[in-house]
């Protein structure tokens, strides 16, 4: 049976988003072969995306797997450091703190908190909570989202954001902080061509722009695969995205082949045009790079807008494609 197509909102009318730039490679072996010798490529890498604008940066206190576990935090602290003061003032940083089950209470976050800002030398102006535990633990995440008030309360940090929140549990959380008097500045869920469900009617997309919510997109280019021309023979990816390539790349080609169409047409990678679906819909998309060249095409897809009739069709083709990435296994409804 046929998937069900679910009607898209029509974006906003106002001005779109620019880009961000998300560091979840930045000392992640399993997923992305991360080796200490690609430090100088990614601290060039940070440079020239500071260079060319895309100054808001996404971390996680949990991205770097195994002994490199706060290895993202960690180079991007070390990066800023380096960069005169008047540019490092400019870039804005937000961090991720994970609900991991021993972290409990009003107070849960707090060493969580400190040891980001340490890696970071002090240049966090934004903390999320990295997901919900309304579907495991609900207990557990209201007194957790108090102490994260009390953090941006308290002046220690600027602002505040959540991740993988669903619309119902968005607004609950919403009401939590409106009644405290602290604001709810960004909502971060995955989000891309493969994954379009928050930009459908029943989606988050509707209650951000109710609510005055930032719309965060992560794996806007879902790991790679949106990046890819049709009819690529590139050899699979090693490890985990292998297994995905190996599974949805034979059945996203009509979707990939107006993507080339659309590049083509306005003189841009194929990746440019994921990116901007994403931006047509509200969303800053952050971007995944380790590379110049992933900063310069990222920093180039902020200076077009798809047309309106692209938007569409990429719409239509998005929730009539029978492949989909995997679904975030803590997102709630």
């Amino acid at each position: 049976m046929a998937e069900p197509v679910i009607p898209l909102s029509d974006p906003a009318p106002a001005g779109r988003p620019g880009v961000g730039v998300g560091t979840w490679a930045w000392g992640n072996q399993f997923l992305w072969g991360y080796d200490p010798a690609q430090d100088g490529e990614l601290a060039a890498c940070f440079r020239r995306a500071v260079d060319l604008g895309l100054t808001f940066f996404d971390t996680a206190d949990s991205y770097g797997t195994g002994r490199f576990s706060g290895r993202s935090e960690e180079l991007l602290g070390r990066f800023l450091q380096n960069l005169p003061p008047d540019r490092r003032r400019g870039v804005t940083v937000a961090t991720k703190l994970a609900p991991f089950p021993w972290r409990l209470g009003r107070r849960g976050f707090e060493r969580a908190f400190e040891g980001s800002r340490q890696r970071l030398q002090g240049h966090l102006q934004r903390v999320q909570l990295h997901w919900s535990t309304a579907r495991y633990a609900p207990w557990q995440e209201g007194p957790l989202l108090e102490g994260l008030a009390d953090l941006v309360a308290q002046g220690r940090v600027g602002s505040l954001g959540v991740s993988n929140l669903g619309p119902c549990r968005l607004r609950q959380v919403h009401r939590q902080l409106a009644r405290r008097g602290v604001r709810l500045s960004s909502l971060q869920v995955q989000l891309s061509l493969l994954a379009p469900d928050a930009v459908g009617d029943a989606g988050v997309v509707t209650v951000c722009r109710e609510l005055g919510i930032e719309l965060l997109a992560y794996s806007p280019l879902a790991l790679g695969l949106l990046s890819e021309p049709p009819g690529s023979d590139r050899p699979l990816p090693a490890g985990p995205r292998g297994w995905l390539f190996r599974r949805l790349r034979p059945r996203i080609q009509p979707l990939l082949q107006a993507m080339e169409g659309m590049a083509r047409a306005h003189g841009a990678p194929m990746a440019a045009v994921a990116i901007n679906w994403c931006r047509a819909h509200g969303a800053l998309p952050l971007v995944g790079m380790r590379r110049v060249e992933q900063a310069e095409v990222a920093a180039a897809a902020a200076l077009w807008h798809l047309a309106e009739a692209e938007r569409r069709e990429l719409d239509r083709l998005a929730h009539a494609c029978r492949a989909r990435m995997p679904a975030n296994p803590f997102q709630s409804d």
